[in-house]
């Protein structure tokens, strides 16, 4: 014979539960009289034939016809004389659930119109915090009949929703003219309006959004093969950002000489490509066009308008002017020495730089 149970409870705290079911496999017979225990951050659920019936807050509760209407028209007057019938309770926590954890696995692309490629990657984190708002839509719409319904059984959904607001909320300040730095400026603002976006997703579950912190946010160290791999740089554009990298790396060698000069004559093909995609100051190259040239060392000024200090050098092909003597004791760069002072041709330029 099934056993009847006069008093149904689920004394624990449900730290990491949202959802338990009552009993954990199968229905359990009650009747007329027995009694439900529901704790101060739970609610409970009666379901019959698979239909939610009646929900009961924190308290003790004699199931009875004033309690459980629903219940007790579906049971009829057969059930009034203690007979037991089946049903089964799912026990819901009510209590917040804080400190969740969120971050951005994949960077997120906001356009930066007028900066650098015309687009940033941004990586961020934080954390945020939800409670089940309708327990019996979330227990209808999201548990179905599983015995446990735990956090990490729901939290990669929240995330993504959350992650998809976020980009959405990033998006749209761009467009209204936010640029990459008052973004990074702006993660109060920002936090407060994914909250209010996620808030109809939420409510659709049974959940309510209580909090959407944003602790950090910063440009992504993607780098050009990621970038690629993400579809976002055409093979062009992906080689001049690898020539970049190779000068940056080579000023960092600080043993100079030509394994110094070596990366600086592999980065300097993108001269003109630097200048555009990383927003480089157009009257600034405007100025240096037009600078002065050097005394020539014999002849008309305008014979060798195309002779250069090492400074004007190392302006042009932004490095410092002592990498452009390094590489002119390495050999790599031929000058001419007129007195204490190089003089380099705009020829010797052009033919170190094709290596």
């Amino acid at each position: 014979m099934a056993r009847v149970f006069d008093v149904v409870e689920y004394p624990s705290e449900m730290p990491d539960e949202i959802v338990h079911h009552f009993p954990e496999t199968g229905v359990c017979d009650l009747r007329f009289g027995s009694q439900v225990i529901v704790r101060e951050s739970q609610n409970a659920i009666f379901f019959r034939d698979g239909k939610a019936l009646d929900v009961l807050g924190p308290g003790r509760h004699t199931i009875s016809t004033a309690n459980l209407p629903l219940l007790t028209n579906l049971l009829g007057k057969a059930f009034n004389n203690r007979t037991p019938f089946t049903a089964e309770i799912y026990y819901v926590a009510m209590r917040e659930f804080a400190d969740r954890k969120w971050g951005t696995a994949q960077p997120i692309i906001v356009q930066n119109a007028g900066v650098g490629l015309g687009m940033t990657l941004l990586q961020g984190f934080g954390t945020y915090s939800f409670q089940v708002g309708d327990p019996q839509q979330f227990v209808t719409q999201i548990v179905g009949a599983t015995s446990s319904y735990t956090l990490s059984s729901i939290e990669n959904r929240l995330r993504s929703m959350l992650l998809s607001k976020l980009q959405d909320t990033l998006a749209t300040m761009a467009a209204q003219g936010q640029n990459i730095f008052q973004l990074l400026s702006l993660t109060e603002e920002l936090g407060t309006a994914v909250r209010a976006k996620a808030q109809e997703d939420f409510a659709a579950i049974g959940l309510v959004l209580k909090s959407f912190y944003i602790t950090n946010l910063k440009p992504s160290e993607t780098s050009a093969e990621d970038l690629r791999a993400m579809g976002m740089l055409d093979m062009n554009t992906y080689t001049q950002l690898q020539a970049a990298d190779a000068m940056r790396d080579a000023a960092k060698n600080e043993g100079g000489g030509a394994g110094l000069t070596a990366g600086i004559g592999a980065g300097m093909g993108i001269g003109n490509y630097m200048s555009q995609a990383f927003g480089m100051n157009q009257q600034q190259s405007a100025q240096q066009q037009s600078a002065p040239a050097a005394a020539p060392s014999s002849g008309s000024a305008s014979g060798h308008a195309g002779v250069m200090t090492p400074s004007e050098v190392a302006q042009l092909l932004k490095v410092s002017e002592e990498d452009i003597i390094a590489a002119i004791q390495a050999g790599d760069l031929k000058a001419r020495k007129i007195g204490s002072a190089y003089r380099i041709s705009k020829e010797s330029v052009d033919e170190f730089l094709k290596g």
